[in-house]
């Protein structure tokens, strides 16, 4: 078994930032115990490593920059021309050591192939692994290579590893071209041990090709607009010299162009042709030369609602170009898109089995936020969902839709007009792909007539007649909650801009209770440092009765299971155990000899205290023989009011991620968000509703809801 991994290359630019990304988000959801260490880096104290800064803060880990590296590579160089090689390996094991003793699992990267010869770094490269006593990792540059050399640059790399007693755990022909895919991997595997495991990874524009910021930073320009906006990606550059007409056809999609600062018009068309539909998008434009645009050309572009980045550079249009067309595109610390499409490109092409069984088997007893919430997204990723969002008017809603298609977590339908939504997501600069959405304006769709005779007849008892039922049907909850009825989406995720009450009401109309719940109530999954713990009802019932305080112990519980959290539900009070007197700890001792009657199996403890509940020594003293108290996972509030402040101030004061609420009890998933949700919230939610509509209960239950529901007037 090992607990660490050396992650090395044979030349500059191979792509090792995929790889590490990628690993580390697999690693992070095991353990959140984990160490990153470059024992040679490329800066030094006051230029930081690219990789240590990205990985450092993508996966925030607790280690100082400076505990992840010791050498520079001037210090190191210098270090070997004294002829102290053993002293530097000897530090790089000291530390080494130290990570390994205090961690889960310690990634290793090795140098970068930089101002130096590659027989020297390779060389370097294997003692670094050797001394350390752990296996290797070799990411190939693939990129520009025929199959044959790919295969004799692997079989030569791997032999000079293992030649030399460093067992490869992994070989990566990385920056390959997609359709060589198949041949070269099976060829790979006809000359490489079965104990390697051999994988491919295709070379993608989007981390190949620089950003706007990359561009910036290379030419050392001065911006003049479009801060914002310098994650744009660079796909191709052009240089605007011609006239307006024949420059715009020249435009294609992620162009930059170029262009002296006096060519106004060239700059302004540009800019108009980036918001218009009928042209590709701008990255952003250069102006060349040293010369500003007019003071009137740059009054106009400041009036402009959207403004792509716009440098200026001393240099003339052609060495500009010539420059941009050197730039190597990199990963730079929050740059969310490439973060998030290598991690994607990683987990397709990796077999991340495979992988975890040749590195270590472990188990974490610690459920950090970021386990958590990896593992939510790979339980969704499994069985894909169909989720309807009926608020496509709201930015947070499109943001957030632009995330989960990019991450493949689940299907969407968006409720609203599509000219509306096309124009928001190109004023946001979003990639959302509307081919793989479904839009969907209740006003015309074809499904309204159908939708609105069901509602009448579902609701006719009610005084409900067709044409009331046209109306109703106009609301988007209500089409949206009828598209979840009728088995035409798997779950529904609204409340951004509606409130609590006009989200569920509709749910409650028709879609109605599961067989044997009568209390739908809510949960939030508190992410705290160091676990998960579930709080209800904080959203949904005022002043619960005992009866339905058990009810949402028992559907909480039911919630906490569904996500791998083993439930001991806590019923809290102001007193613990029988020591309290009065109506309020009466009514939760009550309801949790309710709950014991109907789940004998379920561990419940009430009346108890919060801290009691969650501090081990604080539950020792106060219910010494209590199976739940000082580690609750499931906490249930005794009102509304102690809830919704308790979660929001546990929220607050240690900077828990609470996601929710999650309504439980619905025959089908209908989640409320708070029209002051932030754009992870909805991801979340859109997240945990899949998971909802995953699960076999939900799935197994009859479309026609029983009249012992619950019903809402």
């Amino acid at each position: 078994m090992t607990n660490a991994i050396y992650l090395t290359t044979t030349e500059p630019f191979s792509g090792k930032s995929i790889f590490a990304l990628g690993l580390m988000s697999l690693l992070a959801a095991k353990t959140d115990k984990l160490a990153y260490f470059k024992p040679i880096i490329s800066g030094g104290k006051k230029e930081k490593d690219r990789r240590l800064d990205l990985i450092k803060s993508q996966f925030k880990l607790t280690q100082s920059y400076e505990d992840m590296y010791v050498f520079s590579r001037k210090k190191a160089i210098k270090e070997i021309n004294s002829g102290n090689e053993a002293y530097l390996i000897d530090s790089i094991i000291e530390r080494f050591k130290k990570l390994q003793d205090s961690s889960d699992f310690v990634v290793v990267e090795g140098t970068d192939f930089i101002d130096t010869t590659t027989n020297v770094e390779f060389d370097g490269n294997i003692a670094i692994a050797k001394n350390l006593g752990i296996p290797a990792a070799i990411i190939l540059n693939c990129s520009k290579r025929t199959v044959p050399e790919i295969i004799d640059l692997a079989l030569a790399t791997f032999k000079g590893f293992v030649n030399r007693g460093v067992q490869v755990l992994v070989l990566v022909a990385n920056k390959i071209e997609e359709d060589m895919a198949d041949e070269i991997e099976s060829q790979l595997k006809a000359v490489i041990p079965q104990e390697t495991l051999v994988t491919t990874i295709p070379m993608l524009l989007e981390l190949s090709n620089p950003t706007m910021g990359e561009i910036r930073e290379s030419l050392d320009a001065e911006l003049l607009f479009g801060e914002n906006l310098l994650t744009n990606r660079v796909d191709h550059a052009i240089v605007g010299a011609m006239q307006l007409p024949n420059f715009l056809n020249r435009l294609g999609q992620n162009t930059l162009v170029v262009t002296p600062g006096d060519r106004g018009d060239l700059i302004i068309g540009a800019l108009q042709a980036n918001v218009s539909r009928s042209f590709g998008k701008v990255a952003g434009i250069i102006v060349s030369g040293g010369i500003p645009p007019e003071p009137s050309i740059m009054k106009m572009i400041e009036g402009l609602e959207t403004i792509v980045p716009i440098l200026q550079v001393e240099a003339g249009t052609f060495q500009a170009v010539t420059e941009v067309n050197r730039i190597r595109a990199r990963i730079a610390p929050g740059d969310e898109e490439k973060i998030s499409i290598a991690i994607r490109l990683f987990e397709k092409w990796v077999d991340e089995k495979a992988l975890s069984e040749r590195i270590v088997a472990f188990k974490s007893d610690t459920l950090t936020p970021r386990m958590f919430q990896y593992q939510l997204v790979k339980r969704a990723k499994e069985v894909k969902k169909h989720i309807v969002l009926p608020e496509g008017d709201d930015d947070r809603i499109l943001i957030a839709s632009d995330m989960l298609i990019r991450q493949n977590v689940v299907d969407l339908t968006i409720l609203g007009v599509r000219e509306s939504i096309e124009t928001a997501i190109k004023r946001l600069n979003l990639s959302l792909d509307l081919e793989k959405v479904t839009i969907e304006n209740p006003e015309t769709s074809s499904r309204f007539e159908g939708y609105a005779q069901t509602l009448y007849e579902l609701r006719k008892s009610k005084g409900v007649t067709l044409e009331m039922a046209r109306d109703l049907m106009h609301d988007v909850s209500y089409f949206g909650t009828m598209m979840v009825y009728k088995g035409e989406a798997d779950g529904m995720v609204s409340g951004a801009v509606h409130t609590t009450q006009h989200t569920i009401r509709p749910a409650l109309q028709f879609v109605k209770t599961k067989p044997g719940v009568a209390t739908v109530s809510s949960v939030f999954y508190m992410c705290l440092p160091n676990r998960v713990s579930v709080f209800g009802d904080c959203a949904v019932n005022p002043n619960p009765t005992s009866e339905q305080l058990a009810d949402i112990a028992i559907s909480s519980a039911e919630s906490a299971r569904m996500l791998g959290i083993e439930p001991k539900v806590a019923m809290l009070s102001y007193s613990s155990g029988a020591s309290g007197v009065g109506e309020d700890v009466d009514k939760v001792r009550k309801a949790t000899e309710l709950v014991r009657q109907r789940q004998p199996d379920l561990k419940v403890e009430g009346p108890i205290q919060y801290d009691a509940a969650v501090d081990p020594s604080v539950g020792k003293k106060k219910m010494p023989d209590s199976e739940v108290a000082g580690q609750a996972s499931v906490l249930i509030f005794p009102d509304l009011n102690t809830g919704n402040n308790t979660y929001k101030a546990v929220q607050r004061e240690t900077g828990a991620l609470a996601i929710g609420p999650m309504l439980q009890g619905l025959n089908k998933p209908v989640n409320d968000l708070s029209r002051g949700c932030t754009v992870a919230d909805v991801f979340n939610t859109v997240v945990i509703t899949a998971i909802q509509a995953q699960e076999a209960l939900i799935s197994k239950i009859d479309p026609t809801p029983s009249e012992s529901g619950s019903s809402a007037n």
